[in-house]
């Protein structure tokens, strides 16, 4: 049994507890009947203002501004009700059993698009699906499709014989990396992000001259960074260096245990609990001074939330509608972190078993034993 809580950016009701308020300590999310009934929620994706849950036994769930499709097809009933989550009906018209529910293996967001992974018989992520919007290719489903409620399946993608095995995306790009190292994008590629040659890539498009074979991709607004596996963990920086990252990033990914991207930073957790940062700081973005041992990470827009090795959830960045809870200066955690969930006030038998962050929206899940 697991309870999740969230605060933050709710304008749209994206966090799902039943107003529209912003809120900046954590409130538990509406006990919907969708909800009630799921398996424990592993993954929290976000656009600019839809949230989606997926749990661990494939389900999705949506909450916030459904209007682009990004939430796939929504009633009049689930449109009136107060913010809470309900189940994404995802169905693929175009199978040979149309009403047929699948699960989801993946889940990422741009600002208004929704991008899953087909889970097949076996377990695999073997085909991709997108509805919302995009008008620079965010869809990947060619030029002409800009809008789609329902979700639709991304036609000879990935390719026969192969799976997903990791699904980034940020504003306006998503980046797939495939089980044989070879890794696609498509959206907004203007600033290099997608590889070469700069430009929208409407539909899913090879990053060519990586070098190595990718295992994980993560997406900043106008950058992509690739990492390659255990056997070769060589780091590639893709797109617009503004703020300065692809200078200072390692060449190797050893010891990166995770790595994670916010629109202007990236960070990697080391295997001894070492949380390193590169990129922009005007709002406190990097890695404050004398963090302790972290466990887990979840990077927003622009907000980070750690798990450390006592439980606790701390956080720090931009958080000026409650996201990094209500001590800020000027909006900002700058410099320093904040607790928003403390091990020693769960129950005995609770503990934080894992966190989410979204476009200035944060998420805890406390595990009952």
């Amino acid at each position: 049994m697991t309870t999740l809580a969230a605060l933050g950016s709710n304008g749209s009701g994206q966090l799902g507890i039943g107003h529209k308020e912003d809120v900046s300590v954590p409130k538990q999310v509406w006990d919907s009947p969708d909800l009630a009934s799921s398996s424990p929620i592993t993954h929290v994706a976000a656009g600019g203002n839809h949230t989606l849950l997926l749990s661990d036994s494939g389900d999705l769930f949506w909450a916030g501004d459904s209007t682009s499709g990004a939430c796939g097809r929504v009633s009049a009933e689930q449109t009136a009700a107060k913010p809470q989550f309900h189940c994404v009906k995802l169905t693929d018209p175009s199978s040979d059993e149309p009403t047929t529910t699948f699960k989801v293996g993946l889940v990422a967001a741009t600002w208004e698009a929704t991008i899953v992974t087909r889970l097949d018989p076996q377990g695999r992520n073997t085909s991709v699906y997108t509805f919302g919007a995009g008008t620079k290719g965010e869809l990947g489903l060619g030029e002409l499709i800009v809008r789609t409620p329902a979700p639709s399946r991304m036609a000879g993608f990935p390719p026969e014989g192969t799976e997903v095995v990791d699904l980034a995306a940020c504003m306006g790009h998503v980046v797939a990396v495939l089980g044989n190292g070879d890794v696609y994008g498509w959206g907004n590629g203007r600033k290099g992000q997608l590889g070469v040659p700069d430009a929208v890539v409407s539909s899913p498009r090879k990053i060519t001259d990586v070098g190595f074979k990718v295992a994980r991709a993560v997406c900043g607004k106008d950058f992509t960074v690739l990492v390659g596996g255990a056997d070769e963990p060589r780091v590639l920086f893709l797109g617009s260096d503004k703020w300065g990252i692809r200078d200072s990033l390692p060449a190797t990914a050893e010891d990166w245990r995770d790595v994670r991207a916010s629109w202007g930073n990236v960070y990697a957790l080391r295997g001894e609990g070492a949380l390193e940062s590169w990129g922009r700081n005007d709002h406190g973005q990097m890695t404050p001074p004398g963090l302790p041992r972290i466990s887990k990470i979840a990077v927003g827009s622009e907000h980070v939330l750690a798990l450390d090795e006592e439980g606790n959830v701390l956080t720090w960045g931009w958080g000026e509608h409650g996201n990094c809870g209500p001590k800020v200066d000027d909006g900002d955690v700058k410099g320093r972190w904040n607790v928003i969930a403390f091990a020693k006030y769960l129950p005995p038998d609770c503990k934080v078993t894992s966190i989410g962050a979204g476009c200035a929206t944060s998420w805890i899940v406390v595990g009952h034993s």
